[in-house]
């Protein structure tokens, strides 16, 4: 559409050039003190619609750089991820969007799989923001307060945990540390849960099948698309 308009503007304006040639012609036969002020008029049409063209080809479209197609497809992901949260565990799906988007752009920072932080916001809290436990663990990933007080300095204190952009963050950081201490997800799972010692990795085993679900959906989607 954009370049059909442009060639209907360019066919005007070069219409207009013919038509004053024209009659240049015929006027420096009838007038000839009229020619070089006629001239000159058809020399500045001629010029406009050079400029024109050379407008409309550098606005020509071209194709979509890589870079936004991607961009494009994360968006897509991050859209369907947050439809099946609002729908399996019955939140908002504006909620669900943003907390899928913080979890996507953290991970992305510390280097977690965003679909880990989500499966443990599932497990801990079912993307509930203001829950707190009876031992005193708050917001989305359940952070208790008084084992993680310098992470929390930088937010105002313990109170900003129920931002669920602060406690997505801090609990991502908290995992990070734990998986580069022990090395191994199941274990910084335990030790995210105090249950470390815990000899059947319950707690792990809820939160990887909470991600291996989410991994699940997404294939799935992908193949319908």
């Amino acid at each position: 559409m954009i370049a059909l308009d442009n060639l209907i503007r360019i066919f005007s304006l070069a219409r207009g050039m013919f038509a004053l040639v024209g009659l240049a012609v015929v006027l420096a036969v009838a007038l000839p003190e009229a020619r070089g002020a006629l001239l000159k008029q058809a020399a500045l049409l001629s010029s406009t619609v050079h400029e024109e063209n050379a407008a409309s080809a550098d606005a020509a479209p071209g194709p979509i750089p890589a870079a936004a197609q991607r961009e494009s497809a994360q968006e897509r992901e991050q859209r369907a991820v947050a439809e099946f949260i609002a729908r399996r565990y019955r939140v908002a799906e504006t909620a669900s969007t943003a907390f899928v988007s913080t979890a996507y752009r953290v991970g992305h920072e510390f280097a977690v799989d965003p679909l880990l932080i989500l499966a443990v916001m599932a497990i801990e809290s079912r993307y509930n923001p203001v829950a707190e436990s009876s031992m005193g663990a708050k917001g989305l990933m359940q952070i208790i307060p008084r084992f993680h007080q310098e992470k929390l300095l930088e937010h105002g204190g313990e109170h900003a945990l129920l931002d669920p952009e602060v406690n997505i963050q801090v609990g991502t950081e908290i995992l990070r540390e734990y998986m580069r201490r022990f090395g191994q997800t199941e274990a910084a799972l335990q030790k995210y849960a105090g249950a470390f010692d815990e000899p059947t990795a319950q707690y792990s085993g809820k939160v990887l099948a909470e991600k291996d679900r989410l991994q699940e959906f997404l294939a799935r989607a992908r193949r319908e698309a």
